[in-house]
């Protein structure tokens, strides 16, 4: 979907397929089949932007097989769909029963890592519409903070840089540029907004920034404006943004609070939890570890990383981070100019949800999909932005 800012230029907005299992580049073309296409055609639109999430599998394929990307091309044109934004940060297997730790792995200190971005990076230039010169690509940020020492930082750095170099040769050689942004996210070495800064300014190149996701961005209690506005302050470039919700509980002492929040402790994701206390910021790698005893402290709500659906807060006495979003969304995009240009959705824990809550069929999950984009589409234009044909 794409939108008109007030200042002439265009937002673009997609909806991440991490939420859809897919390994292999077959399982891919067969996302947009039965998931992106049916979502589109809720909507009511002739096009509408997906954020691909490639695993290293089908990245490799792509990359390799320059007939099978054209194929890719061709599908996706063939079904009203289009590639700004990759989602960079899992690398294989987010599909499996238990993921937890796994999706850090490779970090930036493994040559993996790397070698698979720089792959994203050669796809994406391929896929961009022909009208767009512009693509970005979000990644972990950095690793996860254990067993990331002085040695694995310097190969982070070194990484980075190279990466950098490549981008600009893919700039040179297809006249489309590619930007990486690093997603903060509870628990990594580079947690918050702010732990961002010094990275990405010791690095110093404009096609290596940061991606805001508003999930991560509320766990960790961060001020959107405040975020934001020192990111602008120490020149980072805000490469993309997901939008996203976490599940925030106001009263985490009370019984039935708990018994709320343990219904979304699951197996397969890490939920890092996280409250403020005069100390600063407490925090847990999961929520069943929040959950058993003393572990976090109660007097002050608590926030977990569950990406909820946008348009579907928890039952009492759980809500959502909702207005985090709003408010990051109008600093994003609702002043004279769009600090970024490319919105992504990025709810993909649909099928992690307590029982009574997931879709039970394909026509479900596209229902719920297409609710979440059409929230965001009417923020949107509340802003004054508007949706473009």
């Amino acid at each position: 979907m794409r939108f008109r800012h007030p200042d002439g230029s265009t937002v673009h907005l997609a909806y991440c397929t991490n939420v859809h299992p897919a390994e292999t580049l077959d399982g891919v073309l067969t996302q947009l089949r039965d998931h992106c296409e049916p979502v589109r055609r809720r909507l009511g639109r002739d096009r509408l932007g997906i954020g691909l999430w490639l695993a290293r599998d089908a990245a490799t394929a792509l990359v390799t097989d320059p007939s099978a990307l054209r194929g890719l091309r061709a599908e996706l044109d063939r079904r009203g769909l289009e590639v700004v934004t990759l989602n960079g940060f899992p690398y294989q297997g987010f599909g499996a029963e238990e993921v937890k730790y796994r999706v850090y792995r490779p970090d930036w200190a493994d040559p993996e890592r790397l070698d698979h971005t720089t792959s994203l990076a050669r796809v994406l230039a391929r896929l961009l519409p022909d009208d767009v010169t512009e693509g970005t690509i979000s990644t972990l940020p950095l690793a996860w903070r254990t067993a990331y020492d002085d040695t694995r930082a310097a190969r982070s750095r070194t990484a980075l840089r190279t990466l950098a170099e490549r981008l600009d040769a893919v700039a040179e050689l297809t006249g489309r540029s590619i930007r990486i942004g690093l997603e903060p996210e509870p628990g990594c070495t580079v947690e918050t907004t702010a732990d961002a800064i010094g990275p990405l300014t010791d690095i110093g190149h404009d096609r290596i920034g940061i991606c805001v996701d508003t999930c991560h961005l509320a766990t960790s209690f961060e001020d959107p404006h405040t975020a934001l506005d020192a990111l602008t302050r120490a020149g980072v470039p805000v490469v993309k943004s997901q939008l996203s919700a976490a599940l925030h509980a106001a009263h985490p002492h009370l019984p039935e609070v708990r018994a709320a929040l343990a219904a979304f402790d699951e197996p397969r994701f890490l939920h890092q939890t996280r409250t403020p206390t005069a100390a600063g910021l407490r925090g847990t790698d999961d929520l069943g570890e929040a959950l058993r005893g003393d572990a976090l402290p109660d007097a002050s709500p608590w926030r977990a990383h569950f990406h909820v659906p946008l348009h579907a807060a928890p039952a009492a006495p759980l809500t959502s981070t909702l207005p985090v979003l709003r408010a990051a969304l109008a600093h994003l995009v609702g002043g004279p100019h769009p600090l970024t240009r490319h919105l992504e959705v990025e709810t993909y824990t649909w099928q992690a949800l307590p029982p009574e809550l997931r879709p039970t069929t394909r026509a479900q999950l596209a229902d719920g999909i297409a609710a979440e984009l059409a929230l965001v589409r009417d923020l949107l234009t509340d802003l004054g932005l508007k949706e473009l044909p």
